[in-house]
């Protein structure tokens, strides 16, 4: 979280939000990162608060989310249920001292567990059950109709971390094959079966596991998109966090094993994308930009360790060279 945010955030604040929503003042700090994240309890039920500052997303943009996340739910989709205030309001809002805001939104906790990728359950089980509920997520998605006369979630490029010129307007290169890049995503084809309102996100930190079924959560980040895209993220990351150290034969080695187990559960619920093959890199080489982005906005430089530096050396070298994590072999 940037600085200037921690400093507003104050114990009145989220003091304020808990009795708006009835919950008790015991709270367990989840994550700080883009939101502030918190496990919260009203009368003993454990429930996730999360609070946005509106430099993160607009009021509208959150009512656009709530909205879809709803109609999942009553879909049959493994996400969180959008608990209300007792007006009937899903979202508070809170001011700051400098005139700004907070957003605050309560979900349901969902069943299962983390799962940790040194963990053995870290399988092709799993594998299989993440490319099936993300599947089925698209197929539910694709019988969505956001409210009349609302604001919408954001198109892919319109995502503000894609702006790189305000995060390291110094570096050129990187800039330059950005906008390639987008140009390239651009003359891509899209239809109702390759392109649409997608999580965005879903790496093994934002779902539970039961041991059969993922339950997913956090959908702060969910635009229109292509579907490939929600194929890339949980590959991405899980080469990401598991083969940092790995040769690239290795790495390749583990994407097919990923892949085969992933698509196949994918596809109970929806075809693959026509060319999937073909663009995964594509969009496997966004995600580095967009991390790249997001270390230099909310992570100061005399903030970043060894270990950070070292990625982002890492990620700046893949992007100049317009490379992927990872090489995707048919």
């Amino acid at each position: 979280m940037e600085k200037y945010i921690d400093v507003l955030f104050t114990r009145d604040i989220l003091d304020e939000i808990l009795i708006r929503f009835q919950l008790e003042k015991t709270v367990q700090k989840l994550g700080d990162f883009e939101n502030f994240v918190f496990e919260v309890y009203r009368e003993g039920t454990p429930l996730v608060l999360r609070i946005t500052h509106n430099s993160h997303r607009k009021k509208e943009e959150i009512e656009a989310e709530l909205h879809w996340l709803d109609f999942l739910y009553k879909n049959g989709v493994n996400c969180p249920e959008i608990i209300p205030k007792l007006n009937g309001e899903l979202i508070q809002t809170e001011p700051a001292a400098d005139g700004t805001s907070f957003y605050a939104c309560l979900f349901s906790k969902v069943k299962g567990e983390p799962v940790k990728i040194n963990s053995h359950k870290f399988n092709k089980d799993l594998f299989y059950a993440w490319g099936r509920e993300i599947g089925k997520m698209h197929l539910v998605t694709k019988q969505y109709q956001p409210e009349k006369g609302a604001s919408l979630r954001s198109l892919w490029f319109e995502e503000e971390l894609l702006r790189v010129e305000e995060y390291f307007p110094d570096e050129p290169e990187i800039i330059e094959n950005t906008h390639q890049l987008i140009a390239e995503l651009h003359r891509l084809p899209q239809n109702v079966d390759n392109f649409g309102l997608i999580h965005s996100d879903i790496h093994s930190g934002n779902f539970f596991y039961d041991g059969n079924e993922i339950h997913v959560f956090d959908f702060d980040d969910s635009n229109y998109h292509w579907f490939v895209s929600d194929i890339a993220i949980p590959l991405y990351y899980s080469i990401f966090s598991c083969y940092t150290n790995a040769n690239e034969d290795e790495k390749t080695e583990f994407a097919h094993f990923f892949l085969s187990h992933f698509t196949r559960g994918y596809e109970v619920h929806h075809p693959l994308p026509e060319k999937w093959q073909d663009q995964l890199s594509l969009f496997l080489r966004l995600r580095d930009i967009t991390l790249y982005s997001v270390f230099h906005k909310k992570i100061a430089p005399e903030d970043r360790n060894d270990r950070l530096n070292q990625i982002l050396r890492e990620i700046k070298k893949r992007i100049i060279q317009r490379e992927a994590i990872v090489l995707i072999k048919p």
